[in-house]
């Protein structure tokens, strides 16, 4: 009995991605949260042209929508915003934020929207609701009495519209702070700044019907089954017409191996599926970079000995010649990295290294996705930097069916980006905002996530906005993050869910109830829409179609205007004219950023207008107008990964998450239910340390010398899976409390999730059944 309690909720899952069990998790998230018929039939607004845009991914629409353009996981997210079900200020004040801070994320989150303004009250422990304009009177005066606006963090949440986002960072100007904390600063934040040193834009350069035309697909460091599932549908796509996918990541994904299409009769009757990458390496935790390194170094061989036989040449040397700098420098640097050192970082062998590069030699047009096991690492912006040295290296960027394709989590994560949410702004972004609104913005950078941590930690910070998401239990370090924010003079959610972000108390703490993307905007020239950007630069527009779920709920656009305006007694935005009629916000946009041009009028064709992209057309808007190659110094994506230890831990989402916010307790794909506290690991490494699945450990994050740390996990429940050697992996945010905050990205900031060294000890259970017990 012993024995089956620890294995209950893990058992091996069979199945394709998708299919009858993918319908069956969307009815169920129906079932539990949507009670009204008509709200269930807001599904098939979903990603249509006069719907709204799933508050899920950033994967983009198809140019000819069906009857439904949502997958399992946008199913949760939306039942998840559109539930029935109430967080009231009866709630708040039958339950302390004592008791509420020993629920779990899915727990607080089950509890459903919140429907009124609250203010926590310490006296009695609990939030209690407040008048708006009270609220907004108190706030304004609080952020008129510091003396440094630079001592406010204004975090925004990648779900934010455009509009939304486009307000907050005019407020947050005109108030005289660069200071941006974003979720960007945790997921593709490289990406942000390692692409424009390369290529001139820090964005993806592929559109949707590239894949129409690729020959090649290398997905890199994601899973699409569960982060991104409508790729799946693309990615079936590329393989029904016969292009190659090869999936190279730390662990076997169901996602990137065979998926079965909902929309396929055929498929769904005969119980069969697509098999989705041909290829399928397992790369350990922190090889990419010695792996891409590997490959280039092939290829450069390759190429020399088509040369010396008169053959074609491997490397695009027009390519090269015209629009590129650096190269020879790269092959030195390639020339002198040691094939011992590529295998024992990338924890592959040669012969699976050389079979990428002829592949991808083979290929016309080659399209490489990545996702944050690229960028989540010491050295993240420098891995951006090597996949796009090796599309470089063929002209695989600017030419139909090739390209560079970040896949972005958040639903308009690059829009925010887009429209000013950042805390290193251009010249250009401050002259013209000084042009259309006649204020000076501050001209010095702001804070980046993890800066605005330290700064709230060192007592410099004072304040903190956020303009939705769960920033305490995204970053890293909770243990520095939370003691932190209960220090902070102010706080300020405006959240559609209660989270645990929320019960960290400042001196003066307001939780807001904000629209959801699913629900009419109702102001005063009537009903309003909002625009997003996917991750191939699709500006799009999206009308929600619920009614909203309390009389007192606001607008995130409506919210940000009124904090502007009882902050600033002497603005110059006519902040008013804009809640009004939100196409005059999208006049401003287009005012400020001209990539906008006529923005009202082509936002509203069905399926959006494209950002136009320089380097997809082979203009690099790089200092010298050319592509850099850079050289990325040594092949390890944390300078720890080799020094002092066998397994790196990253970490990971189920199957039943979305970031920080948890659907359910399963994992359908890796063969999990019920449960989060497990530590997936090898079969080879499990005999080595003499583990079997439903064993448990206590597993112990090191140092740079090798050294044993306080941060710890215990009792983690061990389940054997196919993944790469010296590679363990645990649930996010859990597992956040084995990062240390000083442990990021220096280029980008972006904390080292997914590179951390560990050690493993069994448990006293687990010593006592080794011992002699077992048979």
């Amino acid at each position: 009995m012993k024995e089956q309690n620890r294995n209950i909720g893990i058992a091996p899952y069979g199945g394709s991605a998708g299919g009858w069990g993918a319908l069956k998790a969307v009815a169920d998230a129906v079932r539990r949260q949507m009670a009204l018929k008509q709200d269930a039939i807001a599904l098939f607004k979903v990603n249509q042209p006069q719907g709204f845009d799933c508050p899920g991914c950033a994967w983009p629409d198809p140019q000819h929508t069906s009857s439904f353009e949502f997958c399992e996981n946008g199913a949760k997210a939306v039942s998840w915003e559109a539930t029935s079900k109430r967080t009231t200020p009866e709630f708040f004040a039958a339950h302390t934020v004592t008791e509420l801070w020993q629920r779990n994320a899915f727990e607080l989150e089950g509890e459903g929207r919140l429907t009124h303004p609250m203010k926590y009250d310490a006296a009695s422990d609990t939030y209690q609701p407040i008048e708006w304009e009270t609220a907004f009177a108190e706030i304004g005066a609080r952020l008129r009495s510091y003396d440094d606006p630079d001592s406010v963090e204004f975090y925004t949440s990648g779900r934010a519209s455009n509009e939304a986002a486009f307000l907050w960072q005019l407020f947050a100007r005109e108030y005289g702070t660069n200071n941006f904390p974003d979720c960007s600063n945790m997921c593709h934040e490289p990406t942000s700044v390692g692409l424009p040193e390369s290529i001139g834009v820090g964005k993806g350069t592929v559109q949707l019907d590239d894949f129409d035309h690729c020959d090649l697909v290398l997905c890199i460091g994601h899973n699409p089954g569960t982060n991104h599932p409508r790729m799946l549908a693309t990615l079936r796509d590329v393989a029904k017409r016969g292009a190659t996918i090869v999936a190279i990541n730390p662990l076997r994904e169901r996602g990137l191996e065979r998926f079965t299409s909902p929309q396929s009769p055929i498929e769904m009757l005969s119980m069969s599926s697509t098999q989705l990458a041909s290829t399928y390496y397992k790369v350990r935790v922190g090889g990419d970079a010695a792996m891409l390194k590997g490959v280039m170094k092939i290829l450069l061989s390759m190429h020399e000995d088509a040369i010396a036989a008169g053959e074609k040449p491997v490397l695009d040397e027009d390519f090269i010649q015209q629009h590129t700098e650096g190269f020879d420098a790269l092959k030195e640097d390639l020339d002198n990295t040691d094939w011992a050192h590529i295998l024992k970082v990338s924890g592959m062998d040669k012969a699976e290294i050389q079979n990428i590069a002829r592949l991808y030699a083979a290929a016309e047009n080659t399209i490489i996705c990545y996702g944050m096991g690229i960028t989540q690492h010491q050295y993240g912006t420098q891995n951006v930097q090597q996949i796009a040295n090796l599309l470089l290296m063929r002209g695989n960027i600017g030419k139909r069916g090739a390209g560079i394709c970040p896949l972005r989590g958040h639903s308009n994560v690059q829009g925010d980006r887009t429209v000013g949410i950042t805390e290193i702004p251009s010249k250009t972004l401050l002259d013209s905002l000084e042009k259309v609104f006649g204020f000076t913005p501050p001209q010095h950078h702001g804070h980046g996530a993890v800066a605005a941590i330290k700064a709230i930690q060192e007592g410099k910070s004072q304040a903190l906005l956020c303009l939705g998401g769960n920033l305490a239990e995204a970053i890293s370090d909770p243990q520095a993050t939370f003691a932190a924010m209960r220090k902070l003079d102010l706080v300020v959610h405006m959240a559609t869910k209660l989270n645990r972000s929320h019960l960290l108390m400042a001196k003066h703490s307001y939780l807001f109830p904000v629209l959801g993307r699913t629900e009419i905007d109702e102001q005063g020239s009537g009903e309003q829409s909002v625009t997003v950007e996917d991750s191939m630069s699709m500006v799009h527009a999206s009308r929600g179609a619920l009614k909203p779920v309390s009389p007192h709920l606001k607008s995130e656009p409506a919210l940000v205007a009124a904090l502007a305006k009882a902050t600033l007694p002497n603005t110059r935005v006519n902040w008013d004219k804009m809640v009004n009629d939100y196409s005059f916000i999208r006049d401003a946009i287009e005012a400020v950023f001209p990539a906008f041009k006529d923005f009202n009028r082509r936002v509203m064709q069905p399926g959006g207008f494209h950002l136009y992209n320089a380097a997809a057309k082979r203009e690099w808007l790089t200092p010298s107008g050319r592509a850099q190659f850079k050289v990325m110094e040594g092949i390890n994506e944390d300078p720890r990964s080799l020094q002092c230890h066998d397994l790196v831990l990253t970490t990971l989402r189920s199957h039943d998450q979305y970031n920080t916010t948890l659907y359910g307790l399963n994992d359908r794909y890796r063969g999990v239910s019920g449960r989060r506290d497990v530590l997936f690991i090898s079969a080879d490494e499990a005999e080595n340390r003499q583990l079997r699945v439903g064993d448990t450990v206590n597993m112990i994050a090191l140092d740079p010398q090798g050294n044993r740390t306080e941060r710890r996990m215990d009792n983690l429940t061990i389940v054997v899976y196919d993944m790469a050697p010296g590679s363990v992996a645990a649930y996010y945010p859990e597992a956040n409390v084995m990062v240390p905050l000083d442990s990021h990205d220096t280029k980008s900031g972006i904390p080292a999730y997914k590179s951390i060294p560990v050690v493993l000890e069994p448990t006293t259970a687990t010593q006592a059944e080794s011992s002699g017990t077992r048979r």
